[in-house]
């Protein structure tokens, strides 16, 4: 019968083991417990220590490992087992934790005042009972459990150990005056996400730890705050156990939380629990709250006195379970499981996953009828013990040990099928709440796949499981880090303190990096804070910035020089101003003639080191005469506008020519007052005079056109928005201006020498046909894209009149007469006047009409 098992009737063989010590070695935290244990495993010739957590099993396992040897230290838990054929000191968790009486010579079981817990307390209390070393026997936990060991095993050796160093409360900080190297515990996701989050914004981020990360995540994320890459870490209850970390501070933001059943305060156990981790050896720790939250949260007098003295009420009961039930049928198993202890100090444990799980199962009429036999019985428990990794319940977690039972009834699950079932999960993209549900997963599928009857091909598909779990850990630990950790903010608040032209700052392309975080870009020669810095940071990066600024950017400069004397400078001219990668560091200011601008350095360059910035100017103003060359022919009418030789009425037209950028009409220009020999002059200058305008063709040029209008932006008609590459020879009139080198047709614009080509052919065929009237062949200004209309107005503004064809009889057929045009020079308008085309009927509407 199972009571005979039960702690009521405990054998002699339990309770008096006068060949095994047995020592309890109780206290707080901090108190060497756990390095105790690690020597006394090591000194003896086989053992084993059963741990709370699996991380703190791994964590202990390497430290053995180191010592032993690794083919001679195995690991055991739920989800990872490495068992070498000499193994003979074992790492365990709890749960995984063999109970085989004498055949290790000692025997350690950790944190055993988690036989009160409500979940797991059932474990730990009978590893407490049965757990035995041949040789020698350690409990370690808190000292509440001292009435409990001594009442349950006769004989003990209860050694208390003080803690190393001492523990002050330092009452309630605000988040942003909690000191560096701090632990801020939360009790629930989102505040510890909320709390992060705000770390990340105010002190470049903090690591995060909870219950629900993978133990490798944990291990990871533990990692950037013990290096100091972060000098934060936002945690649930979950540090209070198991983590060795250098914390200074312990700021709780709450006291209370949800234990499964309902919300309550904390114990003053478990707060000295958490509070303990400040304070590593013989380094004093403080603990407080955080104010400012939406509700006051404070330690009571008597809590803090608690803490500080490590004085809590002891354990008066210990939760129990049958560890041993009989497996007959499902009602028996139930019935011993729920079977009541027989000692005063143990109390019967709440009603845990695993049991309220089977019960659910069991009244499955169609589940049960599969459970008959022992065999059957046995193994449908072990399955309905499978963890609940994703803390869904016992209604979800039921499904899909139902869903497992399923296949395990009949057999093992095949490899393909647990390798389908892996495979699935190996996803790592998303979100930190979808990759700590897939971990949760896999975790489920690893604790199944080292089940040694429960899958075929069973050390593949452990190692697959473990694999994707560290894919997914990598995964999730760089979603916690990008989302939470603001490096470039934790560097500067962890160095510049000290001083900020320590830091190591340098030029990548255009990135300023300190310390090899971004925190700026140098365009041209402007530094630009990032834009996604915040305000509080802009000092730091300022600060560290301004230190070495002096030096990139003298090396900047003689860059700069470098490309230029080799005609590979990014310097560009634009809208009167000089960019250096699209940033200004000169302007070109209004001088005493549209040719002659003033060139003036912006004051983004006064930062470079004087020698390289005369340097640099004296370079740039050498680009920019070599730049404005297509203004050459413009520079030589400005130049001769000022002899004294080309006469008074020449400099009046050059000096128009100059300031219009090479082009006018040629309606008032007073081109008829010059002398044969000035207008030679003025041909030799490169000045072309046509029918309408008088223009330089250099300057019609799109680079040249260019030049002007960033020499002369004021000026209305020297807009160049127009000119991307060539200049079109035909363009849509736009409805505010005419552009420079083009003249108004109607609803078209023609360039100025194009429109002097059509009009020197029409010149050309009326001296060669010598008649009174002739027919002109529109084909060439077609091909320029010029329409009928705008091809007529630009003829009669030259002074070609057309005579409207004769119609055609009724009678007769046969293609329209063409269109004859006359020459009659125009009208000189009086001063002031602006010439205007007779309004006469347009003969090629007259035309259109007669083919209609």
């Amino acid at each position: 019968m199972a009571q005979n098992l039960t702690a009521g009737s405990l054998s002699a063989a339990t309770r008096d083991r006068a060949s095994s010590r047995i020592r309890a070695v109780l206290g707080p935290t901090n108190t060497g417990k756990t390095h105790l244990a690690i020597e006394r495993l090591c000194a003896h010739t086989s053992g084993a220590i059963g741990f709370p957590l699996r991380l703190l099993a791994r964590e202990v396992y390497d430290r053995v490992c180191a010592i032993k040897g690794a083919n001679r230290v195995a690991l055991i838990t739920g989800e990872e087992r490495i068992e070498p054929k000499d193994a003979r000191w074992l790492l365990c968790t709890a749960e995984a934790m063999p109970v085989v009486q004498d055949n290790l010579a000692f025997v350690a079981i950790d944190e055993a005042q988690l036989s009160a817990d409500r979940e797991r307390g059932h474990v730990f209390t009978d590893r407490l009972l049965h757990a035995r070393g041949r040789e020698e026997t350690m409990i370690l936990g808190s000292s509440t459990l001292e009435p409990m060991v001594k009442a349950l095993i006769p004989g003990v050796e209860v050694e208390t150990r003080p803690r190393f160093s001492t523990l002050r409360h330092s009452g309630a900080k605000k988040l942003s005056r909690v000191p560096p190297r701090s632990a801020i515990v939360a009790f629930s996701a989102e505040q510890v996400y909320a709390t992060a989050e705000m770390l990340r914004r105010f002190r470049g981020g903090a690591a995060v730890v909870m219950g629900a990360l993978s133990p490798q995540t944990r291990n990871a994320q533990v990692e950037l705050y013990q290096s100091g890459e972060v000098d934060y870490l936002v945690a649930t209850d979950a540090v209070g156990m198991g983590l060795n970390l250098d914390v200074e501070h312990v700021a709780f933001a709450g006291l209370s939380k949800f234990d499964g059943v309902r919300q309550r305060r904390l114990t003053t156990a478990e707060m000295a629990q958490i509070a303990g981790r400040a304070g590593r050896h013989q380094k004093d720790g403080t603990f407080g709250t955080l104010a400012g939250s939406h509700s006051a949260i404070e330690f009571t007098d008597e809590e803090v006195y608690a803490i500080e003295e490590h004085r809590f009420p002891p354990l008066t009961k210990l939760y129990w379970r049958e560890p041993e039930p009989r497996f007959d049928s499902l009602g028996t198993l139930i019935t011993d499981l729920e079977a009541p202890p027989y000692e005063p100090e143990l109390a019967p444990a709440p009603e845990a996953i695993d049991l309220a799980v089977l019960k659910l199962l069991a009244d499955d009429a169609h589940i049960a009828d599969s459970v008959r036999t022992a065999g059957m019985v046995r193994r449908f428990w072990d399955v309905c013990r499978l963890p609940d990794f994703r803390s869904q319940g016992p209604e979800t977690h039921s499904r899909f040990v139902a869903r497992l039972w399923q296949d395990l009834r009949h057999g093992e699950l095949g490899a393909d099928y647990m390798a389908q079932q892996i495979a699935q999960l190996d996803v790592t993209s998303g979100d930190i709440d979808t990759l700590q549900g897939r971990i949760a997963a896999i975790r489920s599928w690893a604790y199944i796949a080292q089940r040694p009857d429960w899958v075929l091909a069973r050390d593949e598909m452990a190692a697959r499981a473990r694999a994707v779990e560290a894919r997914l850990s990598d995964a999730l630990h760089g979603k916690l880090t990008e989302r939470f950790i603001n490096r470039r903010t934790a560097v500067l608040m962890r160095k510049l303190g000290t001083d900020a032209g320590l830091l190591s700052v340098r030029l990548e392309d255009e990135e300023v990096l300190v310390e090899g975080e971004h925190i700026g870009s140098l365009r041209g020669f402007a530094f630009q804070i990032d834009p996604q810095a915040r305000l509080s940071d802009r000092k730091l990066l300022l600060a560290a910035a301004e230190r070495h600024l002096p030096g990139l950017l003298e090396r900047r400069a003689e860059e700069v020089i470098a490309s230029i004397r080799d005609k590979s400078a990014p310097l560009e001219l634009e809208h009167g101003t000089i960019t250096l990668d699209g940033a200004c560091i000169a302007r070109l200011a209004k001088g005493r003639a549209p040719l002659s601008p003033q060139f003036q350095a912006e004051r983004v360059l006064d930062m470079v080191p004087a020698p390289a910035r005369k340097e640099l100017l004296a370079a740039v103003e050498e680009w920019l005469e070599h730049k404005l060359q297509p203004l050459e022919p413009l520079r030589r009418i400005a130049e001769a506008s000022r002899s004294t030789e080309a006469g008074p009425e020449l400099r009046a037209l050059l000096i128009q020519l100059v300031d219009a950028g090479g082009m006018v009409a040629r309606t008032g220009s007073g081109l008829e007052r010059l002398e044969k020999d000035k207008r030679v002059r003025l041909s030799r200058l490169g000045v072309k005079v046509g029918s309408l305008d008088i223009f330089v063709p250099a300057m019609l040029r799109p680079e040249a056109m260019r030049l002007w209008h960033n020499l002369a932006p004021s000026d209305p008609r020297a807009r160049a928005d127009f000119v991307h590459g060539a200049m079109a020879p035909v363009i849509p009139a736009p409805k505010n201006h005419t552009p420079r080198g083009y003249r108004a047709v109607g609803k078209q614009l023609i360039r100025i020498d194009m429109a002097e080509k059509l009009l020197r052919e029409a010149h050309q065929v009326r001296a060669t046909l010598g008649r009174r009237s002739f027919v002109l062949d529109s084909a060439v200004g077609i091909s320029m894209g010029l329409t009928a209309p705008s091809y007529e107005r630009l003829l009669r503004f030259a002074g070609f009149q057309p005579s409207n064809p004769r119609r055609l009889p009724a009678e007769a057929f046969g293609p329209p007469a063409p269109v004859r045009w006359r020459w009659r020079p125009a009208r000189q308008p009086a001063p002031g006047e602006h010439p205007v085309a007779p309004p006469l009927h347009s003969a090629f509407a007259a035309l259109s009409d007669l083919v209609r």
